[in-house]
C-alpha cells in the first residue's frame, strides 16, 4: 500500500500539493495496471482450458512407416468436440491427436479443410462436455482494442500473450495463393506452434484464429476474423467443404488503358484479363474469350483476379449473373451461370 502523509501546515502549500498529486498519480497507475492484468488473467482462465495442442502425423511411405508431422494449436468451440484450427496444421495428415490442458489425449478427425482461408474443422473423438469458447463478432472490433493470443508456441503449452489490434480489414495470401479477406493484424506475440490458436477479446470471445507471422518483422501477426471462421464453419458442417463459384477461366490482373476506360465510361484502372479458358466451361458457353478483360460482375467493379475470386462465392452458384468485359476496347456484357468450383484432387 502506498504511504502518503499529508504535509503539516508549516510546509509550503505548493510542495504539499505536488506531493499529493504525485501520490494520486501512482495510485491511478496501479489501478490501471491491475485492470489490464485482471482482463488478461480473466481471458486466460476462461478460454485457456478450451485451447488444445494439435499433433499430426503424415501419410505412410512405401515401406509403411508414417512420416513425422507437426504441431499447432486449436480451440474447442462446442462441448461435443468441434475444434477450429489452421488448414496448414492438419492438411494431408494421416493421424491427428489433441492434447488439452489437463493432459487428456484425444484422437481427432478432420470434418473439412478450407485452404482458401487457412481454416480447418476437427471433431474430437469420444470425449464430451469439453471446455469450449464462443465465437464473437469481429465486425465490432476497433483498432487499439486489447486482445489475447493463447496457444502452444515452440511447444510450450498454454502460453498467453497480450497486445492490441493494430489494423482491421487486411488481406493476406493463403498458401495456395488465394487472398484471405478481412484479416486482423495484431502485435500479440505469435510463434510457430501458435497457428490455429484463438485470438480473444477482453470479453472472452474468440474474435480470430491465429494464422501467420511475417518473418523478419517485429510484432506483425495476423488472424483470420471470427466472422470468416463462422461462415467456413457452417459450410464445412453442412457440406464438408466451402462452396465457391467457378466459371472456368484463369486470369491475371492487367491495366485498363485510359482511352478504353473513357470510351466504356468505367472508372477501372485495372481489371481481370482472361489468360486461359476451359472449353465448354460456364464462361466459354456464355461467349467470353481469352484476352477479354473483366471489369464488372453484377454491377460490382472488378479491379483484378482477387476481386473476381472474392465475388464468385457460393451464393452465386447456378444463378445467372452479368459480366462486363472489355474486348478490343469495347465494353460487352455476358450472362454467365457459375457452377461449383471443383474440389482439387489429392496429390
Amino acid at each position: 500500500m502506498l504511504d502518503f502523509t499529508p504535509p503539516s501546515p508549516e510546509e509550503d502549500d505548493g510542495v504539499g500539493a505536488a506531493a499529493a498529486a504525485h501520490a494520486l498519480d501512482q495510485i491511478a497507475d496501479a489501478d490501471i495496471l491491475d485492470a489490464y492484468s485482471r482482463a488478461v488473467t480473466s481471458v486466460a482462465d476462461t478460454v485457456g482450458p478450451a485451447v488444445l495442442r494439435v499433433e499430426t502425423r503424415g501419410p505412410g511411405n512405401r515401406h509403411g512407416a508414417t512420416s513425422s508431422g507437426g504441431t499447432g494449436s486449436g480451440v474447442t468451440i462446442t462441448p461435443d468436440g468441434l475444434v477450429l484450427t489452421n488448414c496448414h496444421v492438419v492438411e494431408g495428415a494421416k493421424e491427428i491427436r489433441l492434447l488439452d490442458t489437463e493432459g487428456r489425449v484425444m484422437e481427432a478427425r478432420a470434418i473439412g479443410v478450407d485452404p482458401d482461408t487457412d481454416l480447418a474443422l476437427l471433431r474430437a473423438g469420444a470425449v464430451r462436455d469439453l471446455p469450449h469458447a464462443s465465437l464473437g463478432d469481429s465486425k465490432s472490433l476497433r483498432r487499439g482494442q486489447l486482445v489475447v493470443a493463447i496457444g502452444n508456441p515452440l511447444g510450450f503449452e498454454s502460453t498467453v500473450t497480450a497486445g492490441v489490434i493494430s489494423a482491421l480489414g487486411r488481406s493476406l495470401r493463403a498458401r495456395n495463393g488465394r487472398l484471405i479477406e478481412d484479416v486482423i493484424q495484431t502485435d500479440a506475440a505469435l510463434n510457430p506452434g501458435n497457428s490455429g490458436g484463438p485470438l480473444v477479446s477482453s470479453r472472452g470471445e474468440v474474435i480470430g484464429i491465429n494464422t501467420a507471422v511475417i518473418r523478419g518483422a517485429q510484432g506483425i501477426c495476423f488472424a483470420v476474423a471470427a466472422n470468416t471462421a463462422q461462415f467456413v464453419l457452417s459450410e464445412l458442417i453442412q457440406h464438408g467443404r466451402v462452396r465457391r463459384g467457378y466459371i472456368g477461366v484463369s486470369g491475371q490482373t492487367v491495366e485498363v488503358p485510359r482511352r478504353h476506360a473513357r470510351n466504356a465510361e468505367i472508372e477501372n484502372r485495372t481489371g481481370a484479363m482472361i489468360s486461359g479458358l476451359e472449353q465448354g466451361g460456364p464462361a466459354a458457353r456464355a461467349g467470353l474469350m481469352s484476352f477479354d478483360t473483366i471489369v464488372r460482375v453484377d454491377g460490382e467493379a472488378v479491379t483484378g483476379v482477387d476481386d473476381l475470386i472474392r465475388i464468385l462465392n457460393g451464393e452465386r452458384i447456378g444463378r445467372p449473373i452479368m459480366f462486363d468485359a472489355l474486348r478490343r476496347g469495347q465494353l460487352r456484357s455476358f450472362e454467365v451461370a457459375p457452377t461449383e468450383r471443383p474440389v482439387p484432387k489429392a496429390a
